[in-house]
């Protein structure tokens, strides 16, 4: 799997979501977590052109780590989410398949899977919950990786989704708190609605009264832990038979 942290496109990294990718390790799953540019030195699409990269990157040298390069997933968080999930659905928009790979074969950034948790599955709808709300540091983040709301809108999964112009739908996994504030309250619910529409399987899986980012906030905490497990599941369903995994 690739792990993709959030960040409100702007912070953080690799490391910030250790405690989801060492369960995951601790299962037997191959995680790769990745660093890649931010505002302020780029914008919008250069980090998930970079994130694309590291996909493909990964399934090139799947063999030399024992991996099946069809059973592939990613998992983000946050900010991480929405970009992971722009890839998931145009893993060849040449928009975010733009960074040439040396010796690339003929793998693309498709997904076999995708596990978002608490994903900003619509930036121009939070950007407003933000404005609304005052949201200061949120807003400025915004500013920072888009260059307008138009470009909030065009580079939205919700809309890509609703407009039927995604070109994959890999089976999602969704991790939601119920007091998520730094989201609408019904983003997860939309995007869950039109991504079967559109016919993609998804599993939204909601936890009651957690906050954004509850699982690496308060890892130890029971709904953190039930979180934990079901991230694990639903991963490990989608192993090869008989694959041991590479920690």
């Amino acid at each position: 799997m690739v792990s993709v942290h959030g960040g409100r496109w702007c912070a953080e990294s690799r490391l910030t979501n250790a405690v989801i990718d060492q369960r995951l390790a601790d299962a037997g799953i191959f995680v790769m977590a990745i660093d890649f540019r931010m505002p302020p030195a780029v914008k919008f699409p250069t980090p998930v052109a970079e994130i694309n990269l590291a996909i493909r990157w990964l399934k090139m040298h799947a063999a030399e780590f024992g991996l099946d390069v069809n059973a592939i997933g990613g998992i983000g968080t946050s900010s991480g989410g929405h970009q992971l999930l722009l890839n998931a659905l145009r893993p060849n928009d040449v928009r975010f398949a733009s960074e040439p790979l040396a010796g690339q074969l003929d793998e693309d950034a498709s997904l076999a899977f995708v596990i978002a948790c608490w994903p900003v599955t619509d930036p121009l709808a939070r950007y407003h919950h933000a404005v609304l709300r005052q949201m200061t540091i949120h807003i400025d983040s915004h500013h920072a990786y888009w260059r307008d709301e138009t470009e909030m809108a065009e580079g939205s999964p919700q809309r890509i989704v609703d407009a039927g112009e995604q070109t994959h739908l890999p089976p999602l996994l969704l991790v939601q708190g119920t007091a998520d504030t730094v989201l609408t309250p019904d983003m997860a619910d939309r995007y869950a609605a039109a991504y079967r529409a559109a016919g993609g399987s998804v599993d939204l899986q909601k936890f009651a009264d957690q906050p954004h980012t509850f699982i690496t906030k308060f890892p130890d905490a029971p709904a953190s832990q039930a979180a934990l497990n079901t991230v694990v599941d639903f991963a490990r369903r989608r192993l090869p038979v008989g694959s041991g995994g590479h920690p």
